[in-house]
C-alpha cells in the first residue's frame, strides 16, 4: 500500500521527469535492450539505437503514462484502461517486460535524480512502478 505521503513524492518525482521524458524514458528503454535482450522482440520494426526518434517518442510517451498514474494513484485502474487494452489485444506484448521496464526506470531515475533520489524515493517509485506494471498486466489473466 502506498501512503499518503509517498504519493506525494512519487507525484513530485513524476513532475521533475515530465520536462526531460524522452531522455528518461529512452534511458530506461535501452537499459531493458541492453540487459534483456528478449524485449526488443517488440520492436523489431522500429530504430532502437540510442536517440533515435523512435527511442525518444516511445520513452517520452511511457514517462508521460507514468506521470498521469502518479497524479490520482487510486483511479490508476481507469487511468490505464486504453493502455492495458492497446498493450494486450493488439500488441500482445509480453507482461514480464512491464516488470522489466519497472526496474530499468528505477534505474534511469537514479542516474537522473542523484542525490535527491534518496532510499524513501527509491522505495516509493518501485511500489508506484509495481503497481504501474501489475495494472498493466491485469488484462491477460
Amino acid at each position: 500500500m502506498i501512503s499518503q505521503k509517498e504519493k506525494e513524492m512519487i507525484l513530485e518525482i513524476c513532475n521533475r521527469l515530465i520536462p526531460v521524458a524522452e531522455d528518461i524514458g529512452s534511458d530506461a528503454l535501452l537499459r531493458m535492450f541492453t540487459v534483456f535482450p528478449g524485449s526488443k522482440t517488440y520492436f523489431s520494426h522500429l530504430d532502437i539505437s540510442p536517440r533515435s526518434r523512435h527511442m525518444l517518442s516511445h520513452g517520452k510517451k511511457i514517462v508521460l503514462a507514468i506521470a498521469e498514474g502518479a497524479k490520482d494513484i487510486s483511479k490508476l485502474m481507469v487511468t490505464l484502461a486504453p493502455l492495458q487494452t492497446l498493450h494486450a489485444y493488439q500488441l500482445r506484448i509480453d507482461p514480464t517486460n512491464f516488470k522489466l521496464l519497472s526496474h530499468c526506470m528505477l534505474v534511469a531515475l537514479s542516474c537522473y535524480l542523484g542525490d535527491d533520489f534518496t532510499h524513501v524515493a527509491h522505495a516509493a517509485m518501485d511500489k508506484y512502478l509495481s503497481a504501474f506494471a501489475a495494472v498493466l498486466a491485469e488484462k491477460y489473466r
